[in-house]
């Protein structure tokens, strides 16, 4: 990479941040009307997400006394930038296709772990109760979905590389072209446990209801967020937002990427992700309560671990048989 391409690839991230935000906050309002008219509310307008990080950017950020003051406010935008690289590095199949500069699934799956890291240090260096209450739980939960979260990928990866006559394959792009050439992961049964455990990881992950023991309104007041406010707190909105974009975005790249070319392309994988996102998040948290953090924690230990472990059996099961 030359040094022009250095200069460019920080500024390339910022504008696939910038859509994917975009993109993010009106799904978000989406999501809240959907909701309301579940329950039988009206709900806020569609602009709501904007209006909220809009107002709480243009309020002063306080810092809890004895807190580390740094720590506290910078930490959020670490969380942010890591979702923005993140988000850079997946593809929408047809449209876009991530610089190779950027690295690969490997690179990925370490990046979607640094929003869990920023909440829970987050909690840590505010000094609160609830905030270290949040923090445990997040590393809990964390330790619970990742298992499942990396069987997965290591299934597709495994499943693509060996159908290409080598072993491993860690790049989204080509996992897109095989799947283009070969049909959806979605049609192969081979594969439906680890669609399942994907499915199953994406609640915890993005910290929605019935796994949104860290935070749990009701109980940690917001928990590790509970001392946030102004820009700092605005922060935690973005990287959430960046975070539901990649993680739905990661679940069509994966199992439903589709051949289209061009802006129907596009439309067609937003379309997509708004889908998944609608029965994934919206559905699942007007329909059922929260969990304990024992009841979480156990049912990644069984049902999503399980899927994991038996779709990448059957895939080296399937390796070897050729």
């Amino acid at each position: 990479m030359n040094q022009f391409e250095s200069l460019l690839l920080p500024i390339w991230v910022m504008v696939v941040a910038t859509a994917g935000l975009v993109i993010g906050l009106l799904a978000k309002g989406v999501d809240r009307i959907l909701l309301a008219r579940l329950q039988r509310r009206v709900g806020p307008p569609l602009l709501q997400p904007f209006y909220d990080v809009a107002k709480l950017m243009r309020k002063h950020s306080m810092v809890p006394q004895g807190s580390f003051a740094a720590l506290f406010l910078y930490l959020p935008a670490a969380g942010v930038c890591a979702m923005a690289v993140a988000l850079a590095l997946v593809p929408v199949p047809g449209w876009y296709q991530p610089p190779a500069q950027l690295g690969d699934m490997l690179v990925l799956l370490y990046l979607l772990a640094v929003p869990a890291v920023v909440i829970m240090l987050s909690g840590s260096v505010s000094g609160s109760t609830f905030g270290a209450i949040g923090f445990s739980r997040e590393m809990s939960m964390m330790l619970a979905y990742e298992g499942p979260l990396l069987l997965v990928l290591l299934s597709v990866a495994i499943h693509v590389g060996v159908a290409q006559g080598g072993v491993i394959c860690l790049s989204l792009t080509e996992i897109i072209a095989w799947q283009q050439a070969n049909g959806s992961l979605v049609t192969n049964p081979w594969l439906w446990p680890a669609l399942l455990a994907f499915l199953s990881v994406i609640p915890a992950n993005l910290g929605v209801p019935p796994f949104d023991v860290p935070e749990a309104e009701s109980e940690l007041l917001e928990g590790p967020l509970l001392e946030y406010s102004g820009p700092a707190l605005a922060m935690f909105k973005l990287m959430s937002t960046l975070k539901t974009v990649v993680v739905f975005s990661l679940a069509v790249v994966l199992f439903w990427p589709g051949a289209l070319t061009g802006i129907a392309a596009l439309a067609a994988h937003l379309l997509k992700c708004l889908v998944l996102f609608l029965l994934a998040k919206t559905l699942l948290r007007a329909s059922v309560g929260r969990m304990r953090i024992d009841q979480a924690f156990l049912f990644y230990f069984k049902w999503p671990e399980l899927l994991g472990v038996l779709s990448l059996a059957l895939v080296l099961l399937g390796s070897l048989r050729g």
